[in-house]
């Protein structure tokens, strides 16, 4: 089965950091996507631009409407993503608990749920 982990953390954590944390940082977080890669577990993954580049869309009487910035403020901030392929949620959770940023962020696990496929 396929689950989303969504890593969220406060992105002052990374504005405030010295330039040896943030390396030691992308260091594990290169270590752990290779280990994922290796184990065949890995199915996607990528880090997201800063909120300050988000766009959110709403449809109102037919109307699309733009707000700048994410949907909610919120102290923590989605900041990327990986795709796994585990057994069970067990497992999932396994792999989520090895995120970097699960030690001052939180990684949300969300099972997906295919679309049917085009015939």
């Amino acid at each position: 089965m396929q689950y989303l982990l969504l890593i969220y953390r406060d992105e002052k954590l990374a504005e405030k950091a010295a330039p040896s944390d943030l390396e030691t940082m992308m260091k594990e977080y290169g270590e752990f996507t290779q280990g994922i890669v290796k184990s065949g577990q890995f199915r996607a993954g990528d880090a997201l631009q800063p909120i300050r580049t988000a766009t959110t869309v709403r449809v109102r009487e037919g109307k699309a409407v733009t707000t700048d910035g994410p949907f909610a403020e919120t102290k923590e901030q989605l900041g990327g993503y990986y795709m796994v392929e585990a057994k069970d949620l067990d497992e999932a959770i396994r792999i989520a608990a090895r995120i970097p940023s699960a030690r001052d962020g939180s990684i949300e696990i969300r099972p997906v749920r295919p679309m049917p496929k085009a015939s």
